[in-house]
């Protein structure tokens, strides 16, 4: 028997998740879990005036797209600051020249290949990310033949 394929709208997502933490406020919506997406993810989120999605990043096995769907948002990136609009579409390679952020207003979708492990660097806070696992202090690194 044939597949099926599942659709939804992201201008119009069912949201199902959100952040209510101070400077990341946000509700999103898990459409590429909606459409059966297995190898590439993509989420639609809403960024209220000044609220972020997470924090200045970058990854170090997975490549990120961002496609601004509505407002203005703000993404912050190596080289600084602008200001985004409608339809505008930008690629996150991995490495520190992809690292990142996006602070509302507007509704943005954020597409990635779902790959694991990854490591996620988080260079405001000297914080390592790893993807099954935790977040860890980079001071806290220890030499390699340690323990052993």
């Amino acid at each position: 028997m044939a597949r099926t394929n599942v659709f939804t709208n992201v201008f119009d997502p069912e949201f199902d998740h959100s952040s209510e933490r101070d400077g990341y406020r946000w509700r999103g919506a898990k459409v590429g879990k909606v459409v059966g997406g297995v190898q590439i993810g993509a989420s639609v989120y809403e960024l209220p005036d000044s609220e972020r999605t997470y924090p200045y990043h970058f990854h170090n096995a997975m490549e990120e797209w961002l496609v601004v769907l509505d407002g203005t948002p703000t993404l912050r990136e190596p080289d600084g600051e602008r200001v985004l609009r409608r339809g505008d579409v930008v690629c996150f390679p991995t490495g520190p020249e992809g690292a990142h952020q996006v602070t509302g207003p507007g509704t943005v979708m954020i597409l990635s290949a779902n790959r694991a492990p990854e490591v996620n660097v988080y260079p405001d806070s000297d914080k390592v990310g790893v993807r099954p696992g935790g977040n860890f202090r980079m001071t806290d690194s220890v030499d390699y033949w340690e323990g052993e």
